[in-house]
């Protein structure tokens, strides 16, 4: 499973993600890594809430909570305490970032003075039981030696290597997931990959009914619908998870536990159906078309409709998201397109009409020109002419050699 993480004009960054095989002793000792790295995490959240206790009471003698001092701080307990020295520098350091770059985005939300539920809240303290491991390590705390890797501090770990990494990683994070999956993600520089040039451009609009409606029908991705084949085994799960939830003060059961675990798997193989999906559908689109015009769309505020649940199983942000990386991957065009008024004007003419449609109305016809097409597909082609990748013929393939216009 590759995730695109930076992309540059010549090349990019890009996770790896491989499943571990973790043994006993090696499992131990990484729960033990994570109990350093939890309590460092803490320690920095309980220096943060003092240092800003004392800012406000003394505003004339204020103090600092940066990685620097964060740093000296964790320097001083290393001397002090045999435990806490007895594991590697790396990851106590890399939490330290982890935690400065948390803060630094919740304290900028803060001076923006960006709305409560725009904000990124402050850290938090982690639970033993609820915070989940991760473990980061720069290039100085592990290397791969014979298809191992291994961790400073001692730690050996079996990678099942899906595939090959394509050059030498600059970082790894070791992380167990919610379903009890150790897995390792390393950052690798990668080269673009551009496909040969084939002269079209597509439109893409995004819909419930259908995930994504394009201006070539052999390109439209239908809903697939993989959260309501598996609802029956989620509502079970739920259930489950509902009945042996503890009371407040009550004690976490292993009933409770497994039955978490057992909904995270469902859950876990949903998003991984949702995932697959996307790319597949994204690799064929830009194997086939030099430019798109995509419709910037943020089905955010769908949550709060009627169309929550459907809008959520077609998860358009993952497939939106999947679309522009394979685009910076291979070097293809990409153009996000405002979406205010596009189901209101015409690809042909450009007029609007005066009141926005109906969701139940699913076919468009200009008062105008007397243009009908269905709804969507109009859409799909209000994109394209936005984006000033005005197609000359009706499957928007364009002549061989002719330049591509900048988006208007």
């Amino acid at each position: 499973m590759t995730t695109s993480k930076r992309q540059t004009e010549g090349a990019g960054l890009v996770r790896y993600t491989y499943r571990l095989r973790v043994s006993s002793t090696a499992g131990t000792a990484l729960l033990a890594e994570w109990d350093r790295c939890r309590w460092i995490w803490n320690e920095c959240v309980a220096k943060s809430r003092t240092v800003h206790a004392h800012n406000r009471a003394h505003p004339d003698d204020k103090l600092e909570c940066g990685p620097a001092r964060l740093d000296k701080m964790l320097t001083e307990a290393r001397a002090a305490m045999p435990w806490l020295r007895e594991g590697a520098s790396v990851p106590q350091q890399q939490i330290i970032r982890d935690f400065a770059k948390s803060r630094s985005k919740a304290l900028k939300d803060i001076d923006k003075r960006l709305p409560m539920r725009q904000r990124a809240g402050m850290p938090q303290h982690k639970k033993k039981r609820e915070a989940l491991p991760t473990l980061n390590y720069t290039q100085r705390g592990f290397r791969l030696k014979g298809g191992c890797l291994r961790l400073a501090g001692g730690i050996a770990l079996t990678v099942v290597w899906s595939r090959e990494l394509p050059a030498a990683p600059s970082s790894v994070r070791v992380y167990r997931d919610a379903v009890g999956h150790w897995c390792a993600s390393f950052v690798v520089a990668t080269e673009a990959r551009p496909f040969p040039e084939t002269g079209a451009v597509l439109g893409v609009d995004w819909g419930v009914k259908e995930t994504a409606t394009t201006t070539s029908d052999t390109h439209d991705l239908p809903h697939p619908q993989h959260g309501r084949k598996a609802q029956a085994k989620l509502t079970r799960y739920d259930r489950m998870t509902a009945r042996r939830r503890p009371k407040k003060g009550q004690a976490v059961s292993r009933g409770y536990r497994e039955a978490k675990k057992e909904r995270a798997k469902a859950y876990s193989k949903i998003a991984r159906q949702r995932q697959d999906t996307a790319r597949k559908w994204a690799k064929r689109v830009v194997r086939d078309h030099d430019a798109i015009a995509v419709e910037d769309f943020r089905p955010k505020f769908l949550a709060k409709t009627s169309m929550a649940r459907k809008a959520a199983d077609a998860a358009i942000g993952a497939t939106k998201t999947a679309l522009i990386e394979m685009c910076r991957k291979h070097r293809r065009g990409i153009r996000l397109v405002n979406p205010a008024h596009t189901t209101m004007d015409c690809a042909a003419c450009g007029a609007r009409t005066k009141h926005a449609l109906p969701l139940s109305e699913r076919t468009y016809t200009c008062t105008a020109c007397g243009a009908v097409s269905p709804r969507d597909k109009n859409s799909a082609r209000v994109m394209l002419v936005r984006a000033g990748l005005n197609p000359a013929g009706a499957e928007g393939v364009r002549p061989p050699g002719a330049p591509l216009p900048e988006a208007a």
